[in-house]
């Protein structure tokens, strides 16, 4: 059939200059092919939906550069165990990751907050006051996070985080996981030397391109969501000051994010299911 074959093909094979076709697009252009010499989008969208057909959708996909092989499954069961795992007395586990360039955007105008048949109104206009990145960690069994504030993002500022969490953390929490993206900054000389004379901080990194697998990120989420969606703060002291409240408040009702071993059992299938198929490939 022309129209489910046009649509699973991107419109620059028809010659067209689109990034997706919809339902109006493919209309036009069967009629212009002279495949039918009229027909409607309502149409077209039934009969994609019979074919369960959505080509003006998309997603982000990742095509395998990293191998999942064995070492690559052997990576993520060490992070699912550390989150489902029951642990000893004497750890912790932290899932440890930066927000970067959170900017203040003083507004020209006041936010107005909302009345009966008015919602919240920003205005468009701001003023550019810099910006700042937030190193945060999220306990995976309480749910609680710490947080600092810098103006720039590297060793330095890093290591001062791993030093307020030396401090906060009590002494007795002898073993310390820390998850973490495997980036260059996490990685240096300096944090190196730091480690060695804190032996208690074990950082454990997952996979290339897996961040999915660092629950801060989940929290990263929320703090989006419900504090800084609206941007509008009067300069970065400011922006510091309630980004702290924040986490403040967060940490009164705080809890862990559900990782089961149900969960980690579907992640390892798939990693099994690919790691099987690389091997029948490379025979």
């Amino acid at each position: 059939m022309h129209l489910v074959k046009m649509a699973c093909e991107r419109p620059d094979t028809a010659e067209r200059s689109l990034s997706q076709w919809d339902c109006r697009e493919l209309a036009r252009q069967l009629v212009t092919d002279r495949i039918v010499a009229a027909i409607s989008p309502e149409t077209v969208r039934r009969i994609l939906n019979h074919h369960r057909l959505k080509p003006w959708r998309h997603k982000m996909w990742l095509s395998a550069k990293v191998p999942r092989d064995a070492a690559f499954a052997a990576q993520v069961q060490e992070i699912c165990d550390l989150y489902t795992r029951p642990l000893a007395a004497h750890e912790c586990v932290l899932c440890v990751d930066e927000k970067t360039s959170l900017q203040p955007r003083s507004r020209v105008a006041p936010t107005k907050p909302a009345l009966p048949d008015r919602v919240v109104q920003v205005e468009h206009e701001y003023v550019r006051q810099g910006a700042l990145n937030l190193f945060a960690a999220f306990n995976t069994r309480t749910g609680k996070v710490y947080g600092h504030t810098a103006e720039r993002k590297r060793q330095a500022e890093f290591i001062e985080f791993l030093e307020q969490l030396d401090g906060d953390i009590p002494a007795e929490i002898t073993l310390i996981h820390v998850v973490l993206d495997n980036v260059r900054m996490h990685k240096g000389k300096q944090v190196q030397a730091w480690l060695a004379k804190h032996p208690r901080f074990v950082f454990h990194q997952p996979p290339v391109h897996c961040s999915w697998m660092n629950q801060v990120e989940q929290w990263f989420g929320i703090l989006q969501r419900k504090r800084l969606r609206i941007a509008d703060f009067a300069d970065k002291t400011e922006l510091a000051q309630r980004r702290q409240a924040f986490i403040t408040e967060w940490n009164q009702v705080a809890h862990p994010f559900h990782w089961t071993t149900k969960s980690v059992a579907k992640i390892m299938a798939k990693c099994e299911l690919t790691t099987q198929q690389s091997a029948t490939v490379a025979a």
